[in-house]
């Protein structure tokens, strides 16, 4: 399917190679006094930027235009992912970080890649076919994974399933002939790599399980998610103070490494990251960041460390069990780092799983993205916004409006028209489309000379939610249809 933005004027702007959408106004709306909307990386905190220059061998400068490119090619990527359906193969970053590769499979696609300021390369397999392949070697580990084998993972950039091999590859080798999978789009790659989980000293500020210390990963309605090795559904937690804390709600390890607890009332959740620099870093959503964006995360034994995102949806074979869905990056971490906070810019990445190698030598960290933990157990997170936390559903709003539209149709709101925020803070969405359909929500600022689209929910639910945190000027909800008809509720709070 493809995606088409309507508006009285669309224009494409391709700044350094990457796309920047922005929509021009209609006739005759032309807000004065708007600030431009400020780019993700003049958001970015100095801990971040200090981490990335150290790590990754940047200037200050140089942080700062990767945090925005990073932000912009991950727009571009998912907004590409939707539009392409079947033909996509993945996507990544060239190693200078200054263009975005897409993967095709319809030399015919290869025009709109262009058009939304990608580079298209025409590849064998789709994206689809390559995590079947990846589905049925996690179906073989399932039975008995050999312990030589510590990982396999989609590799967009090859168009392969790369399976790691320790010690020799015969093992390897024989695992992927007993799976039955298709053995030509799978590569065997040597490592060294002993991944193990992290159980000692947890990333985040502490919290403790009986006799065990874990971090916490990021704030959520009602208590905050973790990682799943760190205790069983109905364990109580004590926080860093000793204060009781709360319980495990839920508890998901091995096959995932994911958990959330639930506080009791001597806690506020804040949408907050110890920094371990004497402050916090604010949390503001969760874009997920393209394959060779530059992450980092913390950790209460090495602090800040910085890397790139190398692929998703890796399966981990650990000592204790396989995790499918984590993230690879080539950050390093230690015994003492799990479970703490991996983020882009403010978007929150996803909690630390384990890792191989350390912060002397270098290394691989895995980690579980937080997007499935807040699916998994109905959590929103707790951003930039403050400690309150969203309303559930579309309700407790302190705006509401209702519409129709037919499929590919959109609508601007408050009806047909725009809202001026006099103060910086947060912008809060909730649309509530018809079942069965794809409905989305766009956040626009006027940016001056045109509409620019701040914050989006563009998953394949019918039901989106948004929260933006911004300076002050004029804005607008966009809702698009992107499949199906008919009537949706927007919900929306404003500064």
């Amino acid at each position: 399917m493809k995606r088409v933005l309507a508006g009285a004027a669309t224009a494409i702007l391709v700044p350094a190679g990457l796309a920047a959408i922005v929509i021009a106004g209609p006739a005759g709306a032309t807000p004065t006094g708007a600030t431009p909307a400020a780019p993700a990386a003049e958001a970015a905190s100095p801990e971040m930027l200090a981490a990335m220059q150290r790590d990754l061998g940047l200037t200050a400068a140089a942080a700062r235009a990767r945090i925005a490119s990073d932000d912009a090619a991950s727009r571009t990527e998912l907004a590409l992912r939707k539009r392409l359906g079947s033909t996509f193969a993945g996507a990544w970053l060239t190693p200078d970080a200054k263009s975005l590769v897409v993967a095709v499979t319809d030399s015919a696609r290869a025009a709109e890649v262009t058009a939304a300021g990608a580079t298209p390369k025409l590849v064998d397999r789709s994206g689809a076919k390559l995590d079947a392949v990846k589905d049925g070697l996690d179906a073989a580990a399932a039975k008995a994974p050999p312990a030589s084998v510590p990982g396999w993972y989609v590799d967009a950039k090859s168009n392969t399933v790369v399976v790691q091999a320790r010690g020799g590859t015969a093992a390897a080798r024989a695992f992927i002939k007993a799976s039955g999978v298709d053995a030509s789009a799978v590569r065997v790659v040597s490592t060294t790599e002993q991944p193990r989980l992290l159980y000692d000293v947890r990333g985040g500020d502490a919290y403790y399980i009986g006799g065990g210390r874990c971090s916490v990963g990021f704030s959520v309605n009602g208590g905050f998610v973790t990682a799943g090795h760190c205790g069983n559904t109905g364990n109580s937690t004590t926080g860093y103070n000793q204060v009781s804390q709360g319980s495990f709600q839920g508890s998901s390890f091995p096959g995932n490494d994911y958990a959330w607890v639930a506080v009791n009332s001597n806690w506020t959740p804040q949408p907050w990251v110890n920094n371990y620099a004497g402050g916090n870093v604010t949390v503001a959503g969760s874009t997920v960041a393209a394959i060779g964006a530059a992450i980092c995360r913390s950790g209460s034994t090495t602090g800040w460390r910085c890397g790139t995102v190398q692929a998703y949806n890796q399966t981990v074979n650990y000592a204790e069990g396989s995790v499918s869905g984590l993230t690879r990056t080539n950050a390093c971490a230690e015994p003492g780092d799990s479970g703490g906070s991996w983020l882009s810019g403010q978007q929150a990445q996803g909690v630390t799983s384990g890792g191989s190698g350390n912060c002397t030598s270098g290394g691989t960290t895995y980690f579980q993205p937080v997007n499935e933990i807040l699916s998994a157990y109905g959590r929103t997170l707790v951003t930039s916004g403050g400690g309150t936390p969203p309303p559930t559903g579309c309700s407790g709003y302190e705006f509401s409006v209702t519409g129709s539209l037919s499929s590919g149709g959109s609508a601007y709101q408050p009806n047909g028209s725009y809202y001026y925020s006099s103060t910086s803070g947060t912008h809060r969405g909730c649309l509530d489309g018809p079942t069965g359909t794809d409905f989305d929500l766009y956040l626009q600022k006027w940016n001056g000379s045109g509409w620019s689209v701040v914050a989006q929910g563009i998953t394949s639910a019918a039901d989106e939610t948004v929260s933006y945190s911004g300076t002050a000027g004029y804005y607008r909800w966009r809702v698009h249809a992107y499949s199906g008809s008919g009537s949706y509720a927007l919900g929306y709070s404003n500064p």
